[in-house]
């Protein structure tokens, strides 16, 4: 079973975006670098979408993850054991990757999220797709910040708070910054459209992730791909602005 996706292009970047996650490819001739996966039924959507933009699966030269929850890393994953293809992360991420603990929404803290509109419909959809899954990845590595030699020339933004090794990533040729869940534009369970923190159960550290938004605020980008809701243009700064606007006691 397939998912709906939409692609998004700016430059040699791709935002795949479904209701649910996205994902990003960066292009460079012909290679590709995928920057997560989505959940593990989404394995097949990532693969089709990588299909067409006009490449194969074979022309992955690398993985990065943002971080290490199932919606993100699941695709990853298994795109990565079945092809052999090398998969990096945050140094403080990789043993999250490889499941020596999980930092991720624990079913006993599921109702702070159930009372939102959309939540039982999106708690449907996510466990369709393999949202209760809890393996991890083996073949993990912590990325080198000096040198992340792969098609697009990613550059590693540390943003821990999400999870404590959450990494965003700038495509600098493109002027896309990936920013993982570390800033979002829109999620099933949120009421918010545009910049925003994700729904405050689903990350580790909350005040950690609001003080990532300057980092964010920082990057020399003009468009924002998310991990969840569009893709959103404007400088980072504004972007970060607007989402450290959400960060009050009860909202988003």
């Amino acid at each position: 079973m397939t998912t709906p996706y939409t692609i998004t292009r700016v430059g040699d970047a791709y935002l795949v975006s479904t209701r649910d996650v996205n994902w990003v490819l960066v292009e460079d001739g012909h290679d590709l670098t995928l920057i997560d996966g989505g959940y593990p039924g989404n394995t097949v959507d990532v693969e089709r979408s990588i299909r067409d933009i006009g490449h194969q699966v074979r022309d992955i030269r690398g993985i990065l993850l943002t971080h290490a929850h199932v919606d993100h890393l699941g695709g990853a994953a298994r795109i990565a054991s079945r092809h052999s293809i090398d998969t990096w992360t945050g140094p403080v991420e990789v043993p999250h990757a490889r499941r020596d603990y999980l930092q991720q929404l624990s079913p006993a803290r599921l109702p702070l999220v159930l009372w939102r509109r959309g939540a039982l419909g999106w708690l449907l959809d996510i466990t369709r797709l393999g949202g209760t899954d809890r393996g991890g990845i083996d073949q993990v590595g912590a990325y080198d910040a000096s040198r992340l030699d792969l098609p697009g020339s990613p550059v590693a933004v540390p943003t821990p708070g999400h999870t404590d090794g959450h990494t965003s990533y700038l495509i600098p040729g493109s002027g896309v910054l990936v920013s993982g869940d570390a800033l979002i534009t829109g999620h099933p369970v949120s009421r918010l459209r545009g910049p925003q923190l994700i729904v405050r159960p689903f990350s580790h550290d909350r005040d950690a992730t609001v003080d990532s938004l300057d980092a964010i605020a920082s990057v020399d980008a003009g468009t924002l791909f998310p991990g969840h809701g569009a893709v959103w243009a404007g400088s980072m700064r504004d972007a970060a602005g607007q989402a450290r606007a959400t960060a009050g006691p009860w909202r988003p």
